[in-house]
């Protein structure tokens, strides 16, 4: 990346620019509104005994023009965004130098072929993971071309990322994978990583959601309590390897506070959102 790009964390108000401040400061009163009404009406309801239909919020239409004027300022702009997977020292040079490409046919087996040549597994085992992959399904439209992120920072220890983290080789290799023993092959092959990412949201589809994020951050400066808004994304385009802003890998200190202490500043805002004082 070059100096001159500011990267956003869409989960940080002190990391918008001045314009995208200051359109969201031209509509603080629509989001205000809109988002104190909400809780109201979730609070309200929660009370109740839920027989009635949910009430519409007034403010729901100016709201959504809000968010769709975000979003086309934010398809323009470039977010943090963080990739959990499990790499060897090799891999992560070769990011380094070539930065990331979308998955493929053609990845797929030249990662399986560098671990042939590494010493890692047999032909016979990477034709196997070869042919066990989903990719040789009906999903291969759906995974191809993709590599895929998330817009907020999750401790290692959380669920839903501790398959990306405990076998190598992505969904492309473990995701069908019956047999056992490549099972326990897989995990120990490289080390937990989490990649921090500069990521243009004009190689993606996700600037609505980006948008959202948004909104609900600045919603919080205001004194509401919106969810965080989380979103997973891909880049259909390779990312260059000046958008590798930093490699956290297993036993690093900052890989063993990912979202709780790393990044500063970062709180994970959905814990207890809803309970009350």
């Amino acid at each position: 990346m070059t100096e001159s790009v500011a990267i956003i964390d869409v989960w940080d108000v002190e990391t918008f620019d001045s314009a995208l401040r200051g359109d969201l400061d031209a509509h603080t009163d629509v989001i205000r509104d809109y988002m104190l009404t909400s809780r109201r009406q979730w609070l309200e309801r929660e009370a109740s005994d839920r027989t009635m239909p949910y009430p519409e919020n007034p403010y729901a239409g100016e709201f959504m023009w809000v968010k769709e004027h975000i979003m086309r300022l934010m398809e323009g702009r470039t977010i943090r965004a963080w990739h959990y997977t499990r790499l060897t020292d090799a891999e992560v040079g070769a990011l380094r130098q070539g930065g990331i490409y979308p998955s493929s046919f053609d990845t797929i087996r030249s990662r399986f072929a560098a671990q042939v040549a590494a010493g890692a597994f047999s032909q016979k085992v990477a034709d196997r993971l070869f042919a066990d992959s989903p990719y040789q399904s009906d999903q291969l439209d759906s995974r191809s071309n993709k590599f895929w992120m998330v817009s907020h920072p999750v401790d290692v220890e959380d669920s839903g990322v501790e398959l990306l983290l405990e076998s190598w080789g992505g969904e492309s290799a473990y995701f069908w994978q019956r047999d056992a023993a490549l099972q326990d092959m897989l995990k120990k092959i490289g080390r937990p990583r989490v990649l921090e990412i500069a990521m243009p949201l004009a190689h993606s589809r996700h600037g609505y959601s980006a948008a959202e994020a948004v909104v609900a951050t600045y919603g919080r400066l205001l004194g509401c309590r919106p969810g965080k808004h989380a979103f997973d994304l891909y880049t259909h385009q390779p990312l260059g390897p000046e958008h590798i802003l930093a490699v956290h890998s297993e036993g690093e200190p900052n890989f063993g506070v990912m979202a709780r202490g790393y990044p500063a500043g970062f709180v994970d805002v959905n814990r207890d959102r809803w309970d009350e004082e």
